[in-house]
């Protein structure tokens, strides 16, 4: 059963390459008739050397002008055989080149179309494997079979047709006895399938794992897990090599499996065409024929076998990608792309949870006016981030709907809603570029002015100014300290100036003297602005318009900080607990 569900994917995957293929047909069509060129031309020089003995009968009775004209011929046949061959190649290459980069053009683009839940469900070490090494995989093994397989099948088509015109009896014997070489190379290509199925996978599993340990090897060392993080890659390198060992085994039988099968029919048809010549039914030049294409007839035969593997591995690697390319995308946009202006949001019995089995969000509700001020606090795990995820809409509600100035999210495009949110995250982000590249993210079209102005606004002026090229410092990720990173991305929103703003944790990696300044510029940035404010210190939010306490997924007490401290609840006892030392008790 595992057998046919094996070659079942392989022939499902092996279409879907197809017709990838198929957007290339004019190279495709130059490739078949270069191939049949070239086939013709290689199957041709045989019959003129079998033509060649013939015109020695004896030592004394050679025809050396029809010889010297045969040779002539062959010459020729040879360099145009040659020259068809080199341009085959070469249309070849650009074929695979093509094919493989619409194959991964097609799979970046589906990784921006991809909820965020495929994301975190998929480790990125194996995300990156299938678009690169994957990818990769199969350009070489498409480049193989493009070559063999248009000349193989063309080649086998030609030989019995030349065989057929030297003699019939010999061609049927070597024609019945070919699905034996068939029979051999599919038995063992559906075992090594399933082998090379397999080792893609825990080459991904293994790529994933050296991204985790090189992306945070200080915590490997501080916490002393060296040791286990080496067992733990020795585990999966040995699962490899378990994979890849099987996979070779069985693919390594397919060539000498059908040369075997193949030599026995070459010695057949040796014997048969002696038999004929005593016969008088042959002559020593046609034998020599029908043996030169003997051999040509299971060359092809032994050629594909050989690179089997290769596109059984290449195969199992388009699996891998196409996998990815096919998965369910997020849910599309709603033609509309109503733009939300005043900064009024409605959160109408909102739940959510990641794990369908487990809620985590129910029964959400509360409302925020234009240019309010909102912070959200409560203990880690109540829900404060996935609550930023709905309203940015990188997760859709289970039930319920969110509002802005009356239109509900769902029914606006999800790039103009992000583009009138500004968002500030405890996590920073920032890519391999100058600094200018990366304030101006959101905004490309800016000018150094406004750059600028925006860098002493949110008070990373001071460093960039002193870097070697100021806003043309090439960075990188690890260049700059965590508050440095944290103050580019204040920068950034601080550029686009969008009507809403989400700031998670958004001055946690700054100093405190650094944090009062960048408080005040916030303060000038909510001004007029619908603001929502994640926060784990409690003394920044005091000056909010409302502040929410969440819990396990609800909100538990909602109103300003002196409200809320009058109710001596759970906020007054997370309050106090930042200046007292005390933990606040479980909630009444």
């Amino acid at each position: 059963m595992k057998k046919k569900i094996a070659s079942k994917e392989s022939m499902l995957t092996l279409r879907k390459v197809l017709s990838m293929i198929g957007r290339y047909r004019l190279l495709l069509l130059f490739s078949v008739l270069l191939a049949g060129l070239t086939v013709v031309t290689q199957l041709y020089v045989p019959i003129l050397f079998g033509d060649g003995i013939d015109q020695i009968v004896s030592p004394d009775q050679i025809d050396f002008a029809a010889l010297g004209g045969i040779l002539g011929k062959i010459l020729v046949l040879i360099i145009v055989s040659s020259l068809a061959s080199w341009v085959m190649n070469m249309i070849n290459n650009r074929l695979a080149f093509h094919t493989v980069r619409d194959i991964r053009a097609k799979a970046i683009r589906q990784i921006q179309a991809l909820p965020l839940s495929y994301l975190d469900s998929h480790s990125a070490g194996d995300v990156v494997q299938r678009i690169i090494a994957d990818t990769d995989q199969l350009s070489d093994g498409l480049l193989l079979g493009f070559t063999q397989l248009f000349s193989g099948v063309i080649t086998i088509g030609v030989t019995l047709g030349f065989m057929l015109s030297k003699n019939v009896g010999i061609t049927l014997m070597v024609l019945l006895l070919t699905p034996l070489s068939f029979l051999v190379a599919r038995f063992i290509a559906s075992r090594s399938y399933a082998m090379f199925s397999k080792q893609t996978a825990t080459r991904g599993k293994q790529t994933a794992l050296i991204n985790e340990l090189i992306g945070n090897q200080k915590v490997v060392k501080a916490f002393g897990h060296e040791k286990q993080a080496s067992q733990q890659f020795r585990e999966i390198n040995e699962e490899l090599r378990g994979y890849s060992q099987s996979a070779v085994f069985f693919s390594s039988l397919t060539n000498p499996s059908t040369r075997a099968v193949n030599n026995v029919i070459y010695a057949l048809v040796a014997l048969v065409g002696a038999h004929r010549i005593l016969a008088g039914q042959l002559t020593v030049g046609g034998i020599t024929v029908l043996l030169s294409y003997a051999n040509q007839y299971m060359k092809p035969f032994n050629d594909i076998s050989s690179v089997i593997t290769e596109l059984q591995n290449a195969l199992a690697c388009a699996a891998r990608v196409f996998e990815l390319i096919e998965a369910e995308p997020e849910t599309p946009d709603e033609k509309a792309a109503l733009l939300p202006q005043g900064g009024r949001v409605d959160i109408e019995n909102v739940a959510f949870s990641y794990d369908k089995s487990k809620s985590l969000i129910d029964g959400f509700n509360f409302h925020a006016a234009p240019g309010m001020k909102t912070a959200i606090v409560g203990p880690t795990g109540c829900g404060k981030t996935t609550f930023i995820n709905l309203l940015m809409r990188f997760y859709d509600t289970d039930r319920g709907d969110i509002r802005v100035d009356g239109q509900s999210i769902r029914s606006v495009s999800r790039e103009s809603l992000r583009k009138n949110w500004g968002m500030v995250l405890q996590e920073t982000w920032l890519k391999n570029g100058t600094v200018r590249e990366n304030i101006a993210f959101g905004k490309p079209d800016a000018t150094d002015e406004e750059i600028i102005r925006a860098a002493r606004d949110a008070h990373s002026w001071e460093f960039i100014r002193r870097m070697p090229q100021g806003l043309d410092t090439v960075i990188t990720d690890d260049s700059l300290s965590q508050g440095q990173k944290q103050l580019l991305c204040i920068t950034r929103v601080m550029l686009c100036l969008p009507p809403m703003l989400i700031l998670d944790e958004a001055t946690s990696s700054i100093d405190t003297r650094t944090e009062v300044l960048i408080q005040e510029a916030f303060d000038k940035l909510m001004r007029g602005r619908t603001s929502f404010i994640v926060a784990h210190r409690l003394s920044t939010i005091r000056g909010a318009d409302q502040i929410l306490v969440m819990q396990a997924g609800r909100i538990i007490e909602q109103g300003n900080h002196e409200t809320l401290m009058a109710k001596n609840g759970f906020y007054t006892r997370l309050y106090n607990s930042q200046f007292a030392g005390a933990l606040p008790g479980p909630e009444a």
